[in-house]
């Protein structure tokens, strides 16, 4: 087995994102690096650093020079960096020294590799952004179409009262409009140049630093954070947190999926299902299963995540290296989860005559809180509570309907809107409906 999945050729199809990984090849991020030093000449030629000339030397050479990756090997296994040997490389290429020595003047090799990196997630997350809105588009036209049709509601696995399959869905759904909501503040905390120099004092561009930063930022269309933040790490970190969440409650998607889909249940399915080598019958649920591994996996890697923030002193090369274990799996996990997940809620199908079907195996105990709360209104709560457990008690132990024995113990007490299930779903359309309304504002 491949060390990750995500590059396995045997596991392409079932954990690859092709557009998430392209965003984290070494060639993707060798090509990041150089337009960033590319702009970096820019933004110092106009403020008089470098000669105009070599500045657009340099970015067109940027442009144009392709660097083998397996070249920089041996060089960044003993600078722990890649920058030292792409930068080497880079002048070579350029094959007019006059002009490279102007390249990379004044920065560090966390200022390209950091910037670098903003540059593939401001993709990362414009991908991220519209896939979500097509998942939340898609559970508000599912909620709107089952907003109605009945279910049973479970707790603890365990039949509790009647909901609906529309309001499940709403459930699954404004989580992710939350998290969408987020997304504006995350771009900013992220989508940000560095350019501090070795020590976070940007001392070799004097006064005119702060305005590099600037045009820097604007060249490559990022935030200026007006600082530095080699140590700051509370903007990557908080953005693992959020892909966390949103994988979570993606996952949680796959885990009712996958329950809705057991044998027994089997309540509603979603696209095509898995085969077994040796089981003819069986349709495994693995869209939904592979949601959930992706959301446990992700878990564990944000907390490598969150105790990188702990960067000693100015820089510290082992929570940068903890982030490149972690970071970019995590942002694998999300493009494949995403894509995933919005396959499988367009797929999903409900089956409401076996929704029904499950909703009350005759003896009518869903209705059991319906009829305490009945009786509350003509006995103390407690004791009302007392009597419908009495009650279950005998239908669990004789087999009659709770129903048949609640008229016959309460003869005088108006019971049917108890049990009628269309009268106990309190606010599972209205919430259905809501959430739908609310999702139908994304495509507006």
């Amino acid at each position: 087995m491949s060390a990750s999945l995500y590059d396995s050729a045997i596991f392409r199809d079932l954990m690859q994102d092709r557009e998430t990984a392209m965003l984290f090849t070494d060639t993707a991020e060798l090509r990041a690096m150089l337009l960033v030093w590319g702009a970096l000449a820019q933004a110092q030629a106009k403020a008089g650093i470098v000669p105009d000339v070599s500045a657009k030397a340099i970015q067109r050479a940027a442009m144009e020079i392709q660097i083998d990756p397996a070249a920089l090997a041996s060089a960044t296994g003993k600078n722990a960096v890649p920058v030292p040997a792409l930068l080497a490389s880079f002048r070579g290429e350029m094959t007019a020294p006059e002009h490279a020595a102007w390249v990379h003047y004044g920065a560090t090799s966390q200022d390209i590799m950091d910037t670098g990196l903003a540059l593939r997630l401001r993709q990362v997350l414009s991908l991220a952004e519209k896939r979500l809105v097509g998942i939340v588009t898609a559970l508000g036209k599912l909620a709107e179409a089952e907003a109605e049709t009945i279910m049973a509601g479970r707790t603890y696995g365990q039949v509790a009262t009647p909901t609906t399959f529309g309001a499940m869905v709403a459930s699954w759904g404004w989580p992710l409009l939350t998290l969408l909501k987020q997304l504006p503040a995350q771009r900013d905390a992220v989508l940000r140049v560095s350019l501090s120099g070795a020590a976070g004092t940007l001392s070799v561009m004097g006064d005119a630093g702060p305005q590099v930063r600037a045009d820097l930022a604007a060249g490559l269309g990022l935030n200026d954070p007006g600082h530095s933040w080699h140590s700051d790490r509370s903007g990557i970190a908080g953005l693992s947190a959020w892909i966390t969440q949103v994988t979570g409650a993606l996952g949680k998607i796959g885990a009712d999926l996958a329950l809705m889909a057991q044998s027994g249940i089997s309540e509603a399915r979603s696209g095509a299902a898995g085969g077994s080598s040796t089981m003819p019958q069986k349709q495994n649920p693995v869209g939904p299963t592979v949601l959930m591994a992706i959301a446990a996996q992700i878990v564990g890697l944000n907390s490598v995540m969150q105790s990188a923030q702990v960067h000693r002193q100015q820089r510290d090369g082992a929570a940068w290296i903890s982030e490149w274990l972690s970071f970019p799996q995590i942002c694998l996990g999300l493009g494949r989860s995403l894509a995933l997940a919005e396959e499988l809620i367009n797929s999903t199908v409900a089956d409401p005559a076996q929704m029904r079907a499950n909703l009350d195996d005759g003896r009518g105990l869903i209705f059991a809180e319906a009829l305490s709360f009945r009786l509350s209104e003509t006995l103390p709560r407690p004791d009302a509570q007392a009597a419908v457990k009495s009650l279950c008690a005998t239908c669990l132990s004789d087999g009659t309907p709770l129903p048949d024995l609640a008229r016959a113990a309460y003869p005088d007490l108006s019971l049917d809107d108890v049990f009628d299930m269309g009268a106990q779903l309190g606010l599972a359309p209205s919430e259905a409906r809501a959430f739908a309304a609310t999702a139908a504002e994304l495509a507006n």
